[in-house]
Order: C-alpha cells, then sequence, then structure tokens
C-alpha cells in the first residue's frame, strides 16, 4: 500500500495536486478485530459507536481489505448499509458477490466460485480422473470442496474419498483421514484447506512414511505449510493455484531499500529488523545479557542489507496479494480521479449534478468504483464485472527441492477462467517436477484404459470411473480408447477379429469361378448331353419296339423336358439379376411339373392299356393317346398358372443378405412370396407321389416289359432326392443353399433319365435280339422272368 499510494502522488496524470493518505489496522486474522476496526473507521473515533459519525471530515474515502473471507463477510455487510465502499484483495467467498446482500463489496482477488471448475481442467489436463478431496471444516474448504465434489462428475472425475479437517484438530480425526489416505487408491489429493490443519495431518503422513501422493494445494497454506523443513519431502513435487503474481515495476527495488530509520512509525520495522538479522536494537539493549545471549544477539549496525536475506526469509518475488492490493488502490485512485473530473450538467447523479469533491458522499465514489477501467503502472487494466469481481486469474505452480536443499515455488502456467475452450489452462509441463516417486506425470486412474474394440462396462457399486473392459459384439466397433459404447458397422462392413476397425464385407454368390459352381456347370452339361444323345438314339431307332412302346411322343416330350431340367439348373449359378431371379423358380417349376406329368401320362398308359385288354373293359375308350397329351398338358398348366399369380403379385427380386456370414454379403434372390414358391413345390411333389403310388401298385402287370418298374425306381429315387432336398436347403445359408437346390434338380432329373430310359438304351445297343414286336408284347412269365 505505501509503494502503491507513493507511486500514484508521483503519477501527474492521476489526481494532480493532490495526495493519497492511508491508515493502516491490523485484524489480527481476527473477525472481531475487523468488525471493531470497522466501527472505528465509521465513527471516527477509537470508540465504536454503531450508526454515528463522529468526526466525519477524518473518515478514509474507502476501505481496502481484508484478506481472509471470515473476516470481510461482517465487514461487507456493516459497510453495505451506509454504501461505503470496500475492496478486498483476497477474499475468495462466491457470496460476496451477491450485490442484494453486499451492495458495495468489490474485490481484486479472485471469485472462488470458479476454483472447482479449475482445478477440473487441472485434473483433465494430466488425465487424472481418480481423486481424493480433503476440505477444512469452514466457509473456504465447505465450499469449494463441496463444488468440487458436486461438479467433478460430470466432467468424467470421480472422487475415492472426501473428508473434512475439523478447525481444532485431535488425534482421532487425523487418524481417521490419514487411514483413509493410507488406503486409498488414488495418487492425487486435492486439499481445500488452512495451514494449521494441514501441517498437523502432513507431520503424521510423514512420520507414517505415506508416499506417492500428489497434493494439490490451494492458495490458502501455500507458503506457511512449506516452510516447515520437516514436510519437504512430503511436499515435494506439490502443484497448485496462488493467487495471480502480476507485474509491479520497481517494487522489487523498493523492498531492498526500506530500512527501520525510514519507517521511523512502523511499529512492526524494527521487529522485522531484529528477526530477519538476528540482532537487537541498541535503545532495546539493556547490557545485561550473559556473553552466550550476546553472541546469538548482537547489536544492529544498521548497515545490513536485504539483499543477503535468504528467498525463505526475504521473499521479493512472490508477493502475490500484494499485486491485488496494488490493483485496488490503484483503483480507488481513478475513481477519485473520475470523480473530481465530473464536468456540471454531465454528471452521473440526479439532475445530471456532480459530487462536491472534497466532500462527496461513500455511495458516489461507489458509483465510479463499479465503473473504473484504469491502467496499472505495468499496463495492465484494471476493472470489475456487474458483480464487483475482477477477471478471474491464478497461477499454476510447483513447489520444488533444488540441489542446494533449499525450497522454490516455480510458476509453470496460469488459469484464465475467460479464455476461450482449451486455451484456459496453460502449462509448461517439462518444467515440473513430480517428486522421487514420479519420474514422469503420475497416474491416477481406477480402472486401465481400454483400448480400440472395447467399451467401458461399469462395475456395480463403484463409481463411473471403475469399469472393465468388454470386447464389442460382432459387426460393432471402438476405434478410440475408453469408449463408453461401442458403434454399428454399416450393414456391409464386418467388424474383424480385434473390433478396431469396420472392414468391407466380400460379395458372395455361386459363381461361375469357383469350383462349386464349375462342379455343378459340368454335371450339367454332362446330364444335357447325356439326354441329348438318348433323345438321338431314340430319334434313330423310332421304329423300333422299344421306343415306341408306351407312346413314343411322350418319351421325346418327357427327354426333351429333361434337357431343359438340367439347362434351366444353371440358371441359378452367377450373380443374381433381376431378369434370373424372377424366372429361375418359375421356368425350374413349369419344367419340372412337364416332366413329372409326362412320367404320370406314361404310368397311366400302361395301367390302362393292361386294364383295357380284359373283354369288355370299359377302359378301351381311353387307349387313344391323346389322354396322354391332355394329362400333360392338364398338370403343365396348374404350374404356369401358379407361375404367372407369382410373377403378378409378388415377383423374387435379387437382394443383399448380411446376416448369413459375418465376413460376406451373400447376393442372392429373394422368392417374394413364400406362398406360392411351397405352392409349386407342393404341386410337383403332388405329381411326383401320385406317378410313384400309381407306378408302385402296377410294377406287377405281367408284361415282357413292364415300364412301370421302372418308373416306379426312377420315382423312389426323385422322392428320395426332394425330401432329402428339405432339410439340407433350410439348414444350409448362401451359396450353398442354392448349390443343395442345383444339385437336387440335376441329381432327380438323372434319376428320371437312368431308370425309365437306361434299360431301353441297354435293349437297343446291347440286347437288340429283344427289341422285336412279339417279345415286347408277349405275356408268358417265362419272357417276363428272362427279363
Amino acid at each position: 500500500m505505501v509503494f502503491a499510494t507513493k507511486e500514484i502522488n508521483k503519477n501527474p496524470s492521476i489526481l494532480p495536486q493532490i495526495d493519497l493518505g492511508f491508515k493502516i489496522y491490523d485484524s489480527c486474522y481476527s473477525e472481531a478485530s475487523a468488525v471493531e476496526g470497522t466501527l472505528w473507521l465509521l465513527s471516527g473515533l477509537r470508540t465504536t459507536v454503531p450508526n454515528y459519525s463522529c468526526a466525519p471530515q477524518i473518515k478514509p474515502s474507502a476501505i481496502i481489505g481484508d484478506l481472509l473471507s471470515a473476516a470481510v463477510l461482517p465487514m461487507a455487510r456493516l459497510l453495505g448499509v451506509s454504501r461505503y465502499p470496500q475492496v478486498s484483495y483476497g477474499a475468495g467467498l462466491s457470496i460476496l458477490s451477491d450485490k442484494m446482500q453486499f451492495p458495495s463489496f468489490l474485490r481484486t482477488a479472485e471469485n472462488g466460485n470458479f476454483f472447482a471448475q479449475a482445478y477440473i481442467d487441472l485434473c483433465l489436463h494430466f488425465g487424472w480422473t481418480w481423486i481424493g478431496i480433503l476440505a477444512s471444516d469452514n466457509d473456504f474448504g465447505l465450499q469449494h470442496g463441496q463444488n468440487l465434489l458436486k461438479d467433478a462428475p460430470r466432467s468424467g472425475i470421480c472422487v475415492e474419498f472426501y473428508e473434512t479437517l475439523a478447525t481444532q484438530v485431535t488425534q482421532k480425526s487425523l487418524s481417521h483421514v490419514v487411514n483413509v489416505i493410507r488406503r486409498s487408491t488414488s495418487r492425487v489429493i486435492v486439499c481445500f484447506t488452512f495451514s494449521p490443519q494441514m501441517i498437523s495431518l502432513l507431520k503424521v503422513i510423514s512420520a507414517q512414511n505415506i508416499v506417492g501422493k500428489v497434493w494439490i494445494a490451494s492458495t490458502s497454506w501455500l507458503s506457511s505449510v512449506f516452510a516447515v523443513k520437516d514436510l519437504w519431502h512430503t511436499l515435494h513435487g506439490t502443484v497448485g493455484f496462488a493467487v495471480y503474481s502480476g507485474e509491479m515495476p520497481m517494487f522489487k527495488e523498493f523492498l531492498y531499500s526500506i530500512h527501520p530509520s525510514n519507517f521511523r512509525n512502523d511499529i512492526y520495522m524494527k521487529q522485522f529488523w531484529e528477526q530477519a538479522f538476528s540482532c537487537q536494537w541498541q535503545d532495546d539493549f539493556n547490557g545485561t545479557m550473559s556473553g552466550n545471549e550476546t553472541d546469538e544477539k548482537r547489536l544492529c549496525n544498521q548497515t545490513e542489507q536485504l539483499e543477503t536475506l535468504d528467498e525463505s526469509a526475504y521473499d521479493v518475488n512472490n508477493f502475490r496479494y500484494s499485486y491485488k492490493a496494488y490493483n485496488a488502490i490503484y483503483a480507488f485512485a481513478q475513481a477519485l480521479h473520475d470523480l473530481k473530473s465530473c464536468i456540471p450538467m454531465h454528471g452521473p447523479f440526479s439532475n445530471r449534478t456532480c459530487a462536491d469533491f472534497p466532500r462527496f458522499h461513500p455511495w458516489q465514489l461507489l458509483h465510479y468504483l463499479k465503473n473504473v477501467r484504469t491502467m496499472n503502472s505495468a499496463g495492465k487494466e484494471v476493472f470489475f464485472d456487474k458483480n464487483g469481481d475482477a477477471p478471474p486469474m491464478m497461477d499454476f505452480i510447483n513447489w520444488q527441492i533444488t540441489s542446494k536443499d533449499t525450497s522454490r515455488f516455480l510458476k509453470v502456467g496460469t488459469y484464465e477462467a475467460n479464455a476461450p475452450k482449451g486455451q484456459k489452462l496453460i502449462i509448461n509441463g517439462s518444467a515440473i517436477e513430480w517428486g522421487r516417486e514420479h519420474a514422469q506425470v503420475p497416474v491416477s486412474i481406477c480402472s486401465e484404459s481400454c483400448g480400440p474394440g472395447y467399451r467401458k462396462a461399469a462395475i456395480e457399486g463403484k463409481p463411473r470411473c471403475c469399469f472393465e473392459c468388454v470386447l464389442c459384439s460382432e459387426g460393432s466397433i471402438t476405434n478410440q480408447t475408453d469408449s463408453a459404447d461401442c458403434l454399428k458397422c454399416p450393414y456391409d462392413h464386418w467388424s474383424g477379429a480385434l473390433r478396431n476397425r469396420c472392414i468391407p464385407k466380400s460379395i458372395s454368390f455361386l459363381s461361375y469361378e469357383e469350383p462349386l459352381g464349375i462342379i455343378l456347370v459340368l454335371m450339367s452339361i454332362f446330364f444335357f448331353l447325356n439326354a441329348f444323345c438318348v433323345f438321338g438314339v431314340f430319334v434313330w431307332y423310332r421304329d423300333t419296339p422299344v421306343v415306341k412302346a408306351n407312346n413314343r411322343g411322350i418319351s421325346y416330350l418327357l427327354l426333351i423336358s429333361l434337357m431343359l431340367c438340367f439347362l434351366c439348373a444353371m440358371n441359378f449359378i452367377g450373380r443374381p439379376k433381376k431378369l434370373t431371379c424372377m424366372l429361375q423358380q418359375i421356368i425350374f417349376g413349369i419344367i419340372f411339373s412337364l416332366c413329372i406329368s409326362c412320367v404320370l401320362a406314361k404310368t397311366i398308359t400302361v395301367v390302362i392299356v393292361f386294364k383295357a385288354t380284359k373283354p369288355n373293359s370299359s377302359l378301351r375308350k381311353f387307349l387313344s393317346p391323346k389322354i396322354a397329351y391332355t394329362i400333360v398338358l392338364a398338370c403343365t398348366l396348374i404350374p404356369l398358372t401358379i407361375g404367372v399369380a407369382w410373377l403378378t403379385t409378388s415377383p423374387s427380386f435379387p437382394e443383399q443378405s448380411t446376416s448369413l456370414a459375418m465376413r460376406e454379403i451373400f447376393l442372392g434372390c429373394n422368392e417374394g412370396s413364400f406362398g406360392w414358391f411351397y405352392s409349386m413345390l407342393a404341386f410337383m411333389g403332388f405329381l411326383a407321389t401320385a406317378s410313384f403310388v400309381i407306378s408302385f401298385l402296377a410294377r406287377k402287370l405281367p408284361d415282357s416289359f413292364n415300364e412301370t418298374k421302372f418308373i416306379t425306381f426312377s420315382m423312389l429315387v426323385f422322392v428320395s432326392v426332394w425330401l432329402s432336398f428339405i432339410p439340407a436347403y433350410l439348414s444350409t445359408k448362401g451359396r450353398f443353399m442354392i448349390a443343395v437346390e442345383v444339385f437336387a434338380i440335376l441329381s432327380s432329373s438323372a434319376g428320371l433319365l437312368f431308370c425309365i430310359f437306361g434299360p431301353k438304351v441297354f435293349i437297343l445297343f446291347w440286347r437288340p435280339e429283344r427289341n422285336t414286336k412279339d417279345y415286347v408284347s408277349s405275356k408268358s412269365k417265362s419272357s417276363l422272368k428272362n427279363i
């Protein structure tokens, strides 16, 4: 205050021709003393006379102080009654920003309301998500401790323990807190405490050799606790926020220049000098000390140099609250200057009047003080917001032990609450020393991080920071560390074995290029050529009895339909397209129905022929070949009708299926309507069953060449294939499902070809003597046995 007042009085641009003066009262860290001193100032006497001014002409214009919030609270309530301006340089209690309760209070200190966010930003900067909190049992500790306890979880920080230190420390309470700290797994402890409680606690911590903890200090115990050398090992590497240490030009030189001879009325100056230099002033020395006492307490020769004092005894670099008081005085000086410079009829008061300088009212100066905006000698702007608070800025410091076994506070960063997000906390991490137990930034987490491919799963009964890592389910991934949820891959991607990236699925269908597709195509061509050859043989031997037996035209039609069956199987192979999907099942159903209806016609023809040979048989009229063609036409029209209806109402279409295989997208045909699909299969099954039953009943008809036996066997093969097809088709997926259907088509068609036409081809080539009309029409049992 002395330095700032002298500097302003020498400045011709602030209050020219007017000198500022001051009175300094010591509140002695006592709320009662602070209230008493306030009443002295208001009444103008050394007697406390509430609400009465005995000497208004000698009252100060405003009050600066106090340092502690506990003392400021009653002072601000008293001064607010008469709107007496007050600026504190140290009180951080957030309730003081309430202008309804404290209308005349302002401060150059930071509003403690942002402290919790500052510590949260600090923890997030270093990745600390698992912390402990210690708070003093007073306004300061409880407010900031509770704010941090409430706000930390919103930012992903969990509090392992929250303990309060009583104002009157007891051995029982200390033991409890120490046991909590010893058992804790968090390495970071945030302290909103005062010096006496913290010193008592740290002495026990040091005695029990509890190490590995990082203490986050608060401004309330930053300097005094570190003065206890026994705690240095425990506190080495401590970090914390401190009051912003702005620059005050020439202040260091001023501090080195002070001398008791320059401040004869300062009652503390001689005491300080004797304490700092271990000497005694001549006027206090009575000459009765012993020799030892004389050696210890020499006479002060007034030539001692303050520059020779150790930094721990006289620190001229870290007067943080001094900077706040310095700004407070500049704010008052500028407010007085603005009040004095008011131009009549342009003033801020009623009828645009100005204050009567120097006989102004306190509330008039308060008006100018709230709106002050000035620069201190270092070029930093000084102003207050609407709540009377200064812009919140703090230093981030690190306490270190030097190689010379001395200690120092090192400023390693700053915190500016009003800065843009991401720029509030600026830290020089390389300058920080974390203590002997930590070579680098300590880790304080409840659970190890979950790498890519895993998600965090909460553990029941534990805070959210305690979790276990669970591998993402199939089809989902995480590509970041500590992800809370897995991300679903697109439908055409799969998650890979590590679940850390989505991999495009390969396109899968029954291709002509793959081995399975090639085998099926070769089989289809092979059987087609066989059927074609049989058809050629039958045409070549068309006039022989074996070929003519049992309706030659139906045999031709059956061979043609079998050739088409072998060819339509290839319609299921290759990349599905709209046209192929629409036609493959319908063509297959119609051709197969044609094929089976031919078999049915041949079977019924055999039965009619044998039954019509009986005398007076009524079946003679059905011996015409037209009956067989009618049966074939009728049995073919039904699947043709089903196919047309299927195409009209719900045709098949190409689709991509991702549910069949993890790594593949299967290209297949959606049947459109399973009702029509199964209707087609059911009708073919009905035809096959009817042919099988009729041929089975007619298998013992007497004839040297009874074709019903071969038809029975062929239909047995046919039905067996398709009965096996149903469970195999339903149990397979993707291209194998298509392969099963193609194989069923080929094998059932081949069964009809070889079982029905194989015996005839055998007779045509290897038993031509049996290819006679007499042999074919013979009804003798011996001939039947020979066959």
